[in-house]
């Protein structure tokens, strides 16, 4: 799909699409719960339905009516085995689910799209096989497991993915005997495994605080809270704020926790030091622009703020600097690469650093041809930037934003966005 995206004026109010982040934690607990239990979820993106029929392919089973997703948990003691598991691009997925298949005792398959065999697995292969998992098909597009995992001592990085700890936290408490996670290095994205650990609480399981070494015990039982409610997502409600501040309208977003565990809700004070001017009005988070400026953001805990960030700052006075963002190399593209080549295009001027990128602000800038890079978050970033472009942007690919915010276009085009969608013939 191409997507021809014109400077326009947006006005309005838009409605967060949930948080895929939390939509996954919480279809994976209550497949494991002690009865059936309803999630509330207004929009299925791929990412989210890829762990679905994961899901269901271990035992659930899952029903979608548009709106709520009823669950009927598996069956621990005698989950499915055997069985093909689609994870797509969906680096959530995967990590996730391949520590829980491995508890279960499931054989399984795991089949990968994309880029996704690509990004980095090793320390968690490595934990798993540690403790009685065989794994084979490792960098390829089709992985299996097979065995069951065994309590003990499991070590692992705390700064490539903070998925691989979170699968363990998942995983480990169904295992008969008690463990132990030990963090290495820093731990980045620390809001992500936050998240994590509210999910799992919630559901009723006994987890000590997050730490460098947490003490996790077996024999536990996922106890279903019957119905939640996922929050809105603030990873892709930035793009929103920056077509605020871009474009110099005001905006208002529904369906945003301000106390969100979520650490995207970072953005909030990054954009504040930027100019803009944010602030709460009940459940409504309203944006009003004010006079862009540069400043310093440090990536490491937020790493995918940086493209909204970056197109804000294309047009902020001054040199913004993005620093400690070198684990976007391993995205559904080099999404570093990705940002700089796409805002260069437009006319930005803009350099990319081994783990950051270099940006100079311009009061506007000239559009162009950008592909996605099939990297629904590049997708977004080339659309809002398009906003304070004097040309079009013409995105091809422009369909990777199914993977996380599917009516993303939907949406710009109510809020008074120039958008015009085109199937392209293969």
């Amino acid at each position: 799909m191409q997507a021809l995206v014109k400077a326009s004026q947006l006005q309005g109010r838009v409605q967060a699409p949930p948080a895929k982040a939390v939509a996954h934690r919480y279809l994976i607990c209550a497949s494991l719960a002690d009865r059936p239990g309803e999630i509330v979820c207004p929009v299925n993106s791929a990412d989210i339905a890829a762990t679905a029929a994961c899901l269901q392919a271990l035992g659930a089973d899952i029903g979608y009516d548009g709106m709520v997703f009823r669950v009927l948990p598996l069956n621990p003691g005698c989950p499915a085995s055997g069985g093909m598991l689609p994870c797509g691009e969906s680096g959530s997925t995967l990590r996730f689910l391949l520590p829980l298949a491995c508890a279960l005792g499931a054989e399984s398959r795991f089949s990968l799209a994309g880029r996704l065999p690509e990004r980095p697995m090793a320390p968690l292969y490595a934990a798993l096989t540690a403790h009685g998992i065989r794994i084979g098909g490792q960098g390829t597009p089709l992985i299996t497991c097979g065995g069951r995992l065994e309590a003990g001592h499991f070590s692992l990085p705390g700064d490539i993915s903070s998925q691989f700890i979170s699968g363990l936290l998942l995983a480990l408490p169904l295992l008969r005997g008690d463990s132990r996670i030990s963090v290495g290095g820093e731990m980045q994205s620390r809001g992500y495994l936050e998240l994590t650990m509210g999910a799992v609480r919630c559901f009723g399981l006994r987890l000590p605080p997050l730490g460098k070494e947490m003490a996790i015990s077996g024999g536990q039982q996922y106890r279903s809270p019957g119905r939640l409610i996922v929050e809105g997502d603030w990873s892709a409600s930035a793009f929103w704020l920056a077509a605020a501040a871009i474009s110099g309208c005001q905006l208002e977003i529904r369906g945003l926790d301000p106390a969100s565990l979520q650490g995207d809700r970072a953005v909030c004070a990054i954009l504040g030091r930027m100019g803009m001017r944010l602030y709460w009005q009940g459940d409504t988070l309203r944006a009003a622009p004010g006079d862009l400026c540069a400043t310093q953001i440090d990536a490491a805990d937020i790493p995918d703020l940086v493209p909204p960030l970056a197109a804000v700052a294309a047009f902020a006075a001054g040199e913004t600097r993005i620093m400690n963002a070198a684990r976007l190399r391993l995205k559904e593209s080099d999404r570093l690469a990705a940002v700089a080549a796409t805002l260069a295009a437009l006319g930005a001027e803009i350099s990319e650093q081994e783990d950051g990128l270099l940006i100079r602000g311009k009061t506007r800038l000239a559009g162009g041809g950008v592909s996605s890079c099939n990297d629904h978050r590049i997708a977004m970033m080339a659309a809002v930037a398009a906003l304070g472009c004097t040309g079009p942007v013409r995105i091809e690919e422009a369909q990777a934003v199914k993977k996380s915010y599917p009516h993303f276009f939907v949406d710009l085009a109510a809020l008074g966005g120039d958008v015009q969608l085109e199937e392209r013939c293969v």
